[in-house]
């Protein structure tokens, strides 16, 4: 059902495409932008039928895209479910959920996928697209049907967390994917050096005792995958680069003309190897925290465009997973609730503005897998958050709304609270009657 028409008055317009905040008003019919603009410059009157919202002042972006993200259905739906994670996305301001290829089983069948996107549809509220393994049963053996897959309406083709160890293997589903003009996502790892890690090598993990991967691991796996995108044409995305030593790599790509672009997640731009110093497994991440230097220099990366895109990669592990000795403790850390406060203590450092921000969160993502959403022009989806920047808070985990609560930002101070969350024009956070 059409949403009804939609305006929202006395808001600081955040426009990534444009690289501009302004006050101003937005106006949406058919849950699409009709149009958005300086104070004033809409029609006075609402349309007959709209809801008016006054905005406070507050900030008015392009929903959240946060690619990569865990949903454990199916086969795990203790830790993550389809419903629960369209209400933690919808109150962290996500309206578009890309959804890993790593579930029991993986989804790397049209049948999988097609059976993920139906439930996907009935349980959530926010947008849930998939991405299919790149492998069968990710493996690294066997490539998948990735023409199927993509008729079934894969965005991109990953094997998650665990890259292709075999390059043979990985050439030959590269050269398969280009012809389909498919994104293959891979995940820069050399995974002889980082099995078994539980941080990165320097000197807290060495006064830990904990196994460490080196962070040379990342550009090694990074310039292999590199090598093979130029020899077979594909198009690709580096999920997770981290490391000071894996960007020159990135950049000489760029510069090269290959179709290439790299994320990061809201852990490594704000978080570093010495908040593992007590041990927490909530900071066990996959790859491991690095040092400042690394995270100082991801943060500029991101800044000048050389990583094009901010996510959670929200990784759902039950309270069993976590609490053992810090080594053997499951990896990964849920984020869709957190994403936004998080990366808005990027914008207090005066590390990135908000256009900025919302260009990795929202608009960049969006490009790259080909979705109408990430914009506030005219005849883009009405996908929105409206935020209040400054509204301070302490987490608390147990009021997510996860399944799993894992986040290393358990009583945190943070600042940033999403005061609405529309997709297609409609309110999905805080829920509203009809």
């Amino acid at each position: 059902m059409t949403a009804p028409p939609l305006l929202l008055r006395n808001v600081r317009l955040i426009d990534p495409e444009a690289g501009t905040e302004m006050s101003g008003d937005l106006l949406s019919e058919g849950g699409l932008v009709v149009a958005a603009g300086p104070a004033g410059s809409l029609p006075a009157a609402a349309p007959p039928g709209a809801r008016v919202i006054d905005g406070a002042g507050r900030c008015l972006a392009p929903g959240i895209v946060d690619w990569g993200v865990q949903i454990c259905e199916p086969g795990e739906r203790h830790r993550e479910s389809f419903r629960s994670a369209g209400l933690a996305a919808a109150a962290g301001g996500v309206t578009t959920v890309v959804a890993r290829p790593d579930t029991t089983p993986p989804i790397d069948s049209p049948e999988t996928l097609e059976f993920v996107t139906r439930r996907a549809a009935a349980a959530a509220a926010v947008r849930i697209r998939h991405m299919a393994a790149l492998t069968k049963g990710r493996e690294g053996r066997e490539m998948t049907e990735i023409g199927f897959l993509l008729d079934a309406g894969a965005l991109a083709f990953s094997d998650g967390m665990r890259p292709v160890a075999d390059a043979r293997v990985l050439a030959r589903a590269m050269t398969y994917a280009r012809g389909f003009g498919a994104l293959v996502v891979g995940h820069p790892q050399e995974p002889a050096l980082s099995a078994g890690a539980a941080a990165t090598a320097g000197q807290m993990s060495a006064r830990m005792g904990l196994p460490a991967v080196h962070p040379m691991a990342e550009r090694i796996g990074l310039e292999r995958d590199l090598a093979l995108v130029e020899m077979t044409g594909v198009r690709y995305h580096a999920d997770q680069v981290t490391t000071a030593a894996a960007l020159p790599a990135l950049a000489r790509a760029k510069a090269a003309g290959l179709d290439v672009t790299a994320g990061v997640s809201v852990h490594h731009l704000t978080l570093n190897d010495l908040d593992i110093a007590e041990f927490r497994t909530f900071f066990r991440l996959t790859p491991p925290l690095r040092s400042e230097e690394d995270r100082i220099a991801a943060v500029t990366a991101v800044a000048e465009g050389l990583i094009d895109v901010i996510g959670s990669h929200h990784t759902p592990q039950d309270e069993e997973a976590k609490r053992l000795p810090f080594e053997e403790a499951a990896p990964g850390a849920v984020g869709l609730e957190t994403l936004l406060p998080a990366a808005l203590r990027l914008v207090h450092a005066g590390a990135l503005d908000l256009p900025k921000l919302f260009r990795a969160l929202s608009l960049n993502p969006a490009r790259r897998l080909g979705l109408a959403c990430g914009r506030i022009s005219p005849g883009a989806p009405a996908d929105l958050v409206l935020f209040d920047p400054d509204a301070p808070f302490r987490l608390d985990r147990f009021c997510l709304r996860s399944k799993a609560r894992n986040t290393p930002f358990d009583g945190a101070r943070m600042q940033g609270r999403v005061r609405a969350t529309f997709v297609g024009g409609r309110q999905v956070f805080p829920p509203v009657d009809g």
